[in-house]
């Protein structure tokens, strides 16, 4: 495991609060906090736990900011939440027996598309609009489906459900965005729960930056509803981008590298058996 200096700690913090201010925006605060601790030397498998640690911080706290500023009709849609916790409990059982390799293939195009919809659609998410399925149906299937992704693969979670948001229920952006962060806690607590029954996580600088995420969380949240629909569209387009090439740039990294995969306990060496001494001839 790396040696974490002080010097070292304050960075994870900053990048943290950077990430979380975004992340509580348009998603995709991963782009920066998984590279940087992966940096450290931090092995993958300790990195993706860590990460979910401080990413669920920050969840957390956008949920709370937007819960108490009333944006937030829990009551109409608490199931979706509890189908996102539970799709994301199956999601982070599912990848210890799945290579989710195949999703590195197919989620870059729909990240692009997500981006060219957003620009090419200047007014949606502005207005409210028609609520296309019911709650109930939304939840078996959005809340569930994104949630199983979320703890499967996860990249792109907080911007899948946005978008779901606004094009299956009416929602603006910045209301769209506040259930987006509450259904991404509920699959991000699921999925943490396995890391750390799975023992990948790195406490010290996984706090140091779930105190980063949280008050980074905060700023962004504020932000949502200040700068509209239209900051939310630009983080959004440029976020689905950025997260878009750096799937498509990356290697894949070897199944067990996977978040839930335990790494493999290594061999002990069995000492060879003792050759039988050979006697000395006897002397004449």
């Amino acid at each position: 495991m790396p040696e974490l200096t002080l010097g070292t700690l304050a960075l994870l913090f900053a990048v943290a609060a950077a990430a979380g201010c975004i992340d509580a925006i348009a998603g995709g605060g991963g782009l920066i906090t998984i590279p940087t601790l992966l940096a450290t030397g931090m092995p993958p498998a300790m990195a993706l736990g860590t990460n979910k640690l401080q990413g669920t911080a920050g969840s957390l706290s956008a949920s709370i900011h937007f819960v108490r500023e009333g944006a937030v009709n829990f009551r109409k849609f608490w199931p979706a939440f509890v189908a996102s916790l539970v799709g994301g409990a199956l999601g982070a059982l599912a990848v210890q027996q799945i290579d989710p390799g195949f999703l590195r293939q197919v989620i870059p195009f729909l990240l692009i598309a997500i981006a060219v919809y957003m620009i090419l659609a200047k007014k949606v998410g502005e207005v409210e609009r028609h609520q296309r399925i019911t709650i109930p149906v939304f939840a078996a299937t959005i809340g569930f489906g994104i949630g199983f992704y979320d703890g499967f693969f996860g990249p792109g979670t907080g911007t899948f459900f946005a978008l779901a948001c606004v094009a299956l229920l009416g929602l603006t952006l910045p209301v769209a965005t506040a259930h987006s962060k509450v259904l991404n806690f509920a699959s991000n607590i699921a999925s943490l729960v396995f890391f750390i029954i799975g023992g990948k996580i790195l406490w010290l600088p996984g706090l140091t930056m779930a105190a980063g995420q949280f008050l980074g969380a905060q700023v962004g949240a504020r932000l949502v509803f200040k700068g509209g629909s239209k900051l939310i569209r630009i983080v959004l387009v440029v976020v689905s981008i950025a997260l878009a090439a750096k799937l498509l740039l990356t290697p894949a990294a070897p199944k067990a590298a996977d978040p839930a995969i335990q790494a493999p306990v290594p061999a002990v060496p069995v000492p060879a058996a003792p050759v039988p001494a050979t006697p000395a001839a006897p002397t004449r």
